[in-house]
C-alpha cells in the first residue's frame, strides 16, 4: 500500500471501531474513512479489512492507502442531466433531486449522476474532488438520498462550507424532514423510533436494526390515513440522526414499510408508482449558513407522481 506509513494503534484507541480509528489517525471524515475501508484501502497487520465496525486491538499495525481512489476519478461534468436548483450562492447549492437520479458514481454507475450535473453547472465544485481522496467521486456532497427518493440536498462549493455543513450534520444542528406513505395504519399519531442501525448480517447490501449498530432516532407524525389505493398512512418523518437508509429501515422495523420500497418492504402493489420509486420525499431541509450563521430553511413540494397516488393531500406542517 501507499499508506499512512503504517501506524501502531495506540492504547487509547483500543476497542474502538475501525472507521473511527482510521478517521482519527488520518484526519479523514468518518464517512470517508468508512468508504476507504469498503474499497479495500485499509489493512490491519498486513491483511485488508473491509468491516468498518471491527474493534481494533492496541498495537495492531494500521495501514491506510490514501493514494488509492475509492472507485474512480472525479465525475465528468454532465450538462445533459437536469439539475433543479432551489438556491445557490458562493458557498453552497441546494437542489431538489428527482427520484430517478443517483447522487454520485458507484456500484457500476458512472454516468447520469447529480454530482456530474453539479459539476457541469458549477465547475468550481471540482476543486473539492481531491485526487486520492475517498470523496473524489462526490465533490461537495454533504449527504445523500437514495435513487428512489426525491427531495432536498445541499452541496458545498468551498472547503469551508463542506466542513461546516458536515459538522452541523454530525452535531444534529441541521434538520431534515421527509414525507412518506407507509403500508398499513399506524396505531399512534406520533412517536419516536429509537433503534440502532447497522449492516444486515443476512443481506450485506442492506441495512437493518441490529444490536451494536449506530445510534439512530426517527420521529414521526401522522398526517392522514387512507383505505385506497391500499391501506396506508401518510407521515412526516424527522431525522434526529442520519444513518444510511434510516427512514426506510426504521419504518419497516415497526411493521410499516414505505410504499414502493421493495428492499425493505412488501411486493409491489398497484399504487401507480414508477418501478423503483419509493413514496419518500425529503421536503424540508434546514441549516446554518457557513458564512454568516443565518438559519436557512428550504421546502420542496411533493412531486406530481406522488400527489397522483393520493385521493387527497393534507397540508405539510
Amino acid at each position: 500500500m501507499s499508506q499512512t506509513g503504517g501506524t501502531a494503534v495506540p492504547a487509547s484507541l483500543a476497542g474502538q471501531r475501525l472507521d473511527r480509528v482510521v478517521a482519527l489517525v488520518t484526519g479523514l471524515s468518518r464517512a470517508a474513512a468508512a468508504d476507504a475501508i469498503a474499497q479495500g484501502a485499509v489493512a490491519l497487520d498486513g491483511r485488508t479489512v473491509r468491516r468498518r465496525s471491527l474493534l481494533v486491538a492496541a498495537g495492531s499495525r494500521l495501514e491506510v492507502d490514501l493514494a488509492r481512489p475509492s472507485g474512480g476519478g472525479a465525475p465528468a461534468p454532465e450538462p445533459e442531466v437536469a439539475l433543479p436548483v432551489v438556491y445557490a450562492d458562493q458557498d453552497l447549492i441546494v437542489v431538489d433531486k428527482p427520484w430517478d437520479l443517483v447522487v454520485h458514481p458507484g456500484a457500476g454507475r458512472s454516468r447520469g449522476t447529480l454530482a456530474g450535473a453539479v459539476l457541469a453547472r458549477f465547475p468550481d465544485v471540482g476543486q473539492l474532488a481531491t485526487p486520492g481522496s475517498p470523496d473524489v467521486q462526490r465533490p461537495g456532497i454533504v449527504h445523500r438520498l437514495d435513487r428512489g427518493t426525491s427531495g432536498l440536498l445541499v452541496v458545498a462549493r468551498t472547503e469551508r462550507a463542506l466542513r461546516a455543513l458536515r459538522d452541523q450534520l454530525a452535531r444534529r444542528r441541521a434538520s431534515r424532514r421527509y414525507v412518506a406513505l407507509v403500508h398499513g395504519h399506524l396505531a399512534h399519531d406520533q412517536g419516536i423510533i429509537d433503534a440502532p442501525i447497522g449492516r444486515s448480517a443476512r443481506r450485506p447490501t442492506r441495512m437493518d436494526v441490529v444490536a451494536g449498530g449506530r445510534e439512530a432516532r426517527t420521529a414521526y407524525a401522522v398526517l392522514a390515513r387512507y383505505r385506497d389505493p391500499v391501506p396506508a398512512t401518510l407521515v412526516v418523518a424527522t431525522l434526529e440522526t442520519g444513518r444510511t437508509h434510516q427512514v426506510r429501515v426504521h419504518l419497516s422495523a415497526i411493521g410499516h414499510p414505505v410504499v414502493g420500497d421493495l428492499a425493505y418492504g412488501r411486493p409491489a402493489s398497484s399504487v401507480g408508482l414508477p418501478p423503483g420509486r419509493f413514496f419518500l420525499h425529503a421536503f424540508e431541509l434546514g441549516f446554518d449558513h457557513p458564512a454568516d450563521g443565518r438559519r436557512l430553511v428550504f421546502r420542496a413540494e411533493l412531486p406530481a407522481e406522488l400527489v397522483a397516488v393520493l385521493p387527497e393531500l393534507p397540508a405539510l406542517a
